[in-house]
């Protein structure tokens, strides 16, 4: 008996999924259970976001997904322009030119057996290029953190300059922000110190000077670049630092970057209020700088 669910956006109901260049409806789209990333989450992705007709931040995502697979040490990883030609023909496939999201995910592939060893792997790698109808995912007036009992991987486990699927730490904060009935959950490195959230990079201001963790511990965003560029290119102070807990409590505004995203003030922190407990000034200001980003850059996607 099929089950009943609620999808968060109907129009996602007859989407097309494109599996290594073939589309398939949304409930046909599926991989070989002897897929790397169902054997051991042995895969790397990118969420890319479209506005206007445009894929923004295109190369820097394709870039940062051939550097993870490269540093994953896949074989026959497919060239930028062919994940790119991939990339358009789902787009247009599901007439999607404006709010849109896509979840580019890059497996090591199909195994001969289940096993971790890549020397399974002879088939080459798994393209999927999932597109669906999305909206930026968080109240964009704030939201609410709690600081997760689990440490983000240090770059002695897992560098988090690999953009890989193993999300098991992100998925465990998560269920405590859940229980806590907020949206999301700050996560600290092995030392104690701010590292991101389990979803998101992490900002803070005191005064006008902007600050956030070093990406040793935490993802190097491309929406974090992004405000770390319109800062320096606005004359808005922005350093990265180590930032404790004490520091969090008493910053005056505090936000949250992500493709999912955007944009998100937090308003308060394990209870605490952060700042007035609204949106601040300048957190507005980043915010109307990096809305402008979104419509003047961007890869025009080819209608066909």
């Amino acid at each position: 008996m099929m089950r009943e669910v609620q999808l968060p956006d109907e129009r996602n109901k007859d989407i097309l999924i494109n599996i290594n260049g073939t589309l398939y409806p949304r409930d046909e789209a599926k991989v070989s259970v002897f897929d790397s990333v169902v054997q051991g989450g042995d895969a790397v992705w990118e969420g890319l976001r479209i506005y206007n007709g445009k894929v923004f931040m295109l190369e820097e995502h394709l870039d940062r997904l051939v550097a993870s697979a490269k540093a994953m040490a896949f074989a026959e990883i497919p060239t930028k322009e062919e994940v790119k030609a991939e990339v358009f023909k789902t787009l247009n496939a599901n007439k999607m030119y404006d709010e849109a999201h896509i979840r580019l995910t890059l497996t090591r592939g199909k195994k001969v057996t289940s096993g971790m060893s890549p020397h399974f792997n002879q088939y080459g790698p798994t393209l999927i290029v999932l597109a669906e109808w999305k909206k930026p995912v968080y109240d964009n007036e704030g939201i609410d953190l709690i600081t997760s009992s689990i440490r983000r991987n240090s770059p002695q486990c897992v560098d988090s300059k690999i953009h890989h699927n193993n999300l098991i730490n992100n998925i465990l904060a998560k269920i405590e922000a859940n229980l806590a009935g907020v949206a999301d959950a700050v996560m600290l490195d092995v030392d104690g110190f701010v590292s991101e959230t389990n979803a998101t990079n992490i900002f803070f201001i005191n005064g006008e000077n902007v600050k956030t963790p070093f990406a040793d511990s935490c993802l190097p965003g491309i929406t974090r670049s992004n405000v770390i560029k319109l800062c320096d290119k606005n004359n808005i102070p922005i350093k990265e630092k180590r930032i404790s807990i004490a520091e969090m409590y008493i910053a005056d505004q505090v936000f949250v970057t992500g493709t999912m995203g955007e944009i998100t003030p937090v308003l308060k922190i394990d209870g605490r209020q952060i700042g007035s407990g609204k949106k601040g000034d300048l957190t507005k200001k980043i915010e109307k700088l990096y809305l402008q980003m979104t419509k003047d850059d961007g890869i025009v996607i080819p209608k066909y």
